[in-house]
């Protein structure tokens, strides 16, 4: 709030105070600017500049208002501050756009244009700021492009008429060398061609454009025009001496000798061996370097010959004759017949080029026309159409630059690419709309956020998440706002980075605030990482601190998890310290331990082994072993044997340390009287050792000792604690007794202990983490291997089952052992005889029953039969239900006939009602 007044709204003021107030007199501009000065808050005074500046005042107005507003208000200042440089900015273009419209006129009424100047008129008046986009430089850079263009492209057919020239000039040395009459037969084609090509040319030379084309194409011209008449004059007087010559036999020959021959022999004139003169002797170095200089040229005409290139065959003929220009007399006559020969391949293949340019250029006049016939749901849109033109007429240059050139066929496609374009003039007015609707878009959007950065200078209620929360919703929507222009995006991308930078400065102070808490944090679990005594009390507390200062201060995602990541580590740090301390101390296996470790690598190898029984007996082995039965009877063994070693070694004492006179009374002797001595030693009777009788019920269970009291029940009367006689009640703790719940390494649990007889139980140590995990998985492969050992015996019951009722063999079906425990020996018995009997009677109602036992999906074709059946059943009450009588029914489908479809249903069922 930005409020005029020195005394605070929110403070109540006296009515002396507040008479004036209201008698104040309105400022002078309130009324033009629609109450923005009489406005209380900064949000209803931009509203209101925002409301005047809408229809339109005038320079000197806002020059006015802003005076006044400037040193009260910034933020509706700004407003007008925007308006006032927009302003200077049209009068600072216009007057660039008056200079830059006088240029392109000065360029486009010489009647010599350089291309240079016109050209560079465009890039300089971007480079001085002009608009470009707008009138009157818009239509002026059409016009200079248009001539451009056309300058450009007289210049390429300047290019096009002087290769046609040399084409037609090979063309008219070549029929030199044919007989006379298919140079004869070629004159009126000839003619057409040359007429064309005079034409053409004195066409270029009276184009409007003509002063404006580079110097050197001029003389060019000139000089391929001048170069075929004569070649073309020349021909013509050739080949009309000829004619007369065939019919006069006293006219003379002419001067080509290919057809002076032919008239000689036409005559009857033995023709006369050309002798050639000698060549004078020619010094070997030069000699060889001309032949070298004529091989290159004639290998590389040879070359493009083969490849079919016909522009570049062109090049390489001209650079042959200039070779035999140069050094003809100095080669020999094989290598300059060989050029010879080259150089006519050369004019057939320039003639065959012209027609293969003519079949491109109807081919892409075909496909120019083909733009606009497509099907209606196959129309071309207008970049596709652009991209089609463009690409249309690069191809048509690549071919001219080929062959002659061939007016007719070019009238017709550059008309169809004309009509064409149609189709891309009405895309781009499509494209500007939509550009320009995106545009206010993007500002609407960059003055909202304006009036949000100024009402929200801090967070509402703390909370800056919320705060975040909509400067990203700001974001998203500048990203959905449609596509503008590249110059257009970098103009309006740094009006929106002011303004969203201007709207999150509160948010970035406060988190640089938060950033130096958090550093100080970083730095406070560093040296709680460093004590020797970790303390975990300060660590939660310094936890809680930090979540709470991340919760309250958002950030950047990146940038908090590294922050999180470097708070965390001195942490994770001292507990590994701790771990590996503690593991370090654990590492020295008990006996214990390795005891388990080998019994549970028993149970791993007896789960590889697949057998049943193995892995039965291994688990009863880790199950002893971890009850610590093992280590009982292994310490009750070697007590017993210390025991009888001590007790035979008080003996041998004892039989040492008697007299004589006794060990011989004791022993028999042959020799001695038969009565009895006087001095023989009475025998020593062994002291009994009466145990105490103790009252005690016996124990009945099963698994259980009946001399061992029966352990206590929750049983008693009524009144009586329910806690008192179980472990973990009030009398003794869960943790009281050896292997209780709340021990997790210790062996079993409660269930399990208690299913040990009582003289079974040792009370053993905690378990290592190794020995555990060992234990801990082993026992639980074991599980899984018990299951799927008994899942593929179920399999193989059912299809042995099977295999018997197609086969009618009893001997297949199954044992009782192999079928589980839910089928009685009578229902084994039942199936046998059913098996054996002959086929007879429907199994469909059983086979019904069946699948409402196994609660199994009934085919589709058999679902209005088992809805009947189930209708027919609840009128029986008193009938047994099909869960009861799966047996009897399964013996009914076992005594019908085999069929593929019912085994498969049979299969179905009895996977569920055999399974264990």
């Amino acid at each position: 709030m930005f409020p005029f007044s020195k005394n605070n709204p929110a403070e109540p003021t006296t009515d002396a105070a507040a008479a004036p107030a209201k008698t104040q007199e309105a400022h002078p501009l309130d009324k033009m600017t629609h109450g923005a000065f009489s406005a209380q808050t900064s949000g209803e005074r931009m509203a209101c500049i925002r409301d005047w500046l809408a229809s339109g005042p005038t320079p000197e107005q806002l020059q006015q208002v802003f005076k006044e507003l400037s040193g009260k208000d910034k933020g509706a200042a700004k407003l007008l501050r925007e308006k006032l440089d927009e302003i200077k900015r049209s009068k600072t273009q216009a007057t660039i756009a008056l200079e830059w419209a006088d240029k392109a006129q000065a360029l486009l009424a010489a009647s010599k244009l350089n291309l240079a100047d016109a050209l560079a008129w465009q890039r300089d008046a971007a480079k001085a700021g002009a608009p470009l986009s707008k009138e009157p430089l818009a239509g002026l850079k059409a016009q200079l492009v248009e001539r451009v263009r056309a300058i450009e492209d007289l210049q390429h057919r300047v290019q096009v008429q002087r290769e046609a020239a040399v084409l037609v000039a090979q063309r008219i040395e070549v029929l030199s060398t044919k007989p006379w009459q298919d140079a004869q037969a070629a004159q009126a084609g000839l003619s057409v061609d040359v007429s064309n090509w005079q034409a053409e040319a004195t066409a270029l030379a009276n184009d409007a454009n003509w002063p404006s084309v580079d110097a050197k194409f001029v003389p060019q011209l000139q000089a391929s025009q001048a170069q075929l008449g004569l070649v073309w004059e020349a021909f013509q007087a050739a080949l009309s001496a000829t004619v007369l010559a065939a019919e006069d036999a006293s006219a003379p020959l002419p001067n080509v000798p290919v057809w002076a021959d032919e008239l000689r022999v036409l005559r009857g004139i033995p023709l006369e061996p050309v002798v050639k003169a000698p060549k004078a002797p020619v010094d070997p170095e030069i000699k060889a370097k001309a032949t070298s200089a004529v091989a290159d040229a004639l290998t590389k005409l040879e070359q493009e010959v083969a490849e079919g290139h016909g522009k570049a065959s062109a090049g390489a003929a001209n650079a042959l004759r200039n070779a035999l220009k140069e050094f003809g007399r100095l080669i020999d006559d094989k290598l300059e017949n060989q050029a010879r020969s080259a150089l006519a391949a050369a004019g057939e293949l320039e003639g065959w080029q012209r027609w293969r340019a003519d079949q491109l250029r109807e081919e892409l006049v075909s496909k120019a026309e083909g733009l606009l016939k497509r099907p209606e749901g196959q129309a071309i849109g207008g970049r596709k159409m652009q991209e089609s033109l463009r690409s249309l007429r690069e191809q048509w240059k690549l071919t001219d630059q080929g062959g002659v050139p061939n007016h007719g066929l070019w009238k017709r496609f550059d008309d169809a690419c004309n009509e064409a374009h149609k189709v891309v003039e009405v895309w781009l007015e499509k494209l500007k709309a939509e550009t320009a609707e995106h545009r206010a878009q993007r500002l609407a959007l960059i003055a909202e956020v304006k009036a949000w950065a100024e009402a929200n200078r801090t967070a509402l209620d703390d909370d800056w998440k919320g705060f975040n929360r909509v400067l990203h919703q700001f974001g998203d929507r500048w990203r959905e706002s449609g596509h503008v222009g590249e110059k257009m995006y970098a103009e309006l991308n740094t009006l929106w980075k002011a303004a969203i930078d201007e709207a999150a400065a509160p948010l970035e102070a406060l988190q640089k605030v938060s950033l130096a808490a958090r550093h100080a944090m970083i730095d406070e679990a560093k040296q709680l990482g460093a004590q020797e005594v970790l303390r975990i009390d300060a660590v939660k507390a310094l936890q809680q601190r930090w979540q709470a200062e991340a919760h309250r201060v958002p950030m950047d995602r990146r940038h908090e998890q590294k922050l999180w990541d470097a708070f965390r580590k001195p942490i994770d740090e001292a507990f590994n310290r701790k771990t590996a301390e503690r593991e370090k101390a654990q590492n020295a296996l008990s006996e214990r331990d390795r005891i388990v470790l080998d019994a549970s690598k028993a149970l791993q190898a007896a789960n590889a082994s697949g057998d049943a029984q193995a892995i039965k007996t291994a688990m009863a082995a880790l199950d002893a072993a971890l009850r610590g039965q093992a280590q009982a009877q292994a310490a009750v063994a070697a007590a017993a044997q210390t025991s009888d070693e001590k007790s035979a070694q008080a003996q041998t004492q004892q039989g040492q340390d008697a007299p004589d006179t006794a060990a011989d009374a004791a022993a028999p002797n042959d020799d001695a009287p038969t009565e009895p001595s006087a001095e023989a030693a009475p025998e020593v009777a062994k002291p009994v050792v009466r145990k105490p009788v103790v009252a005690m019920r016996g124990d009945d269970r099963p698994g259980m000792k009946k001399e061992a009291p029966a352990l206590p029940t929750r049983g008693g009367k009524f009144g009586d604690r329910k806690d008192s006689g179980r472990p973990g009640g009030r009398d003794g703790g869960r943790d009281a007794r050896p292997g209780a719940r709340g021990d997790d390494r210790g062996g079993f649990r409660d269930a399990r202990s208690e299913r040990a007889p009582v003289g079974d139980r040792f009370d053993a140590p905690r378990l290592g983490d190794a020995a555990f995990r060992a234990q801990r998985d082993a026992f639980e492969q074991a599980q899984q291997a018990l299951r799927k050992l008994a899942a593929q015996a179920h399999g193989e019951a059912l299809t042995n089952l099977l295999t018997a009722w197609e086969k009618r063999d009893a001997e297949l079906v199954p044992s009782v052992q192999e079928l589980g425990s839910r089928v009685a020996p009578a229902v084994r018995a039942a199936w046998s005889k059913a098996v054996t009997q002959a086929p007879a009677g429907d199994a469909s109602t059983a086979l019904l029953r069946l699948e409402m036992a196994a609660e199994v999906p009934t085919p589709a074709e058999h679902i209005s039969d088992r809805r009947m059946l189930q209708l027919q059943l609840l009128t029986k009450r008193n009938d047994p239900a099909p869960v009861q009588t799966w047996g009897q029914d399964a013996a009914v489908v076992l005594g019908g006939g085999f069929d593929a479809a019912a085994a498969r249903r049979l299969q179905n069922v009895l996977k569920v009602l055999l399974k264990p």
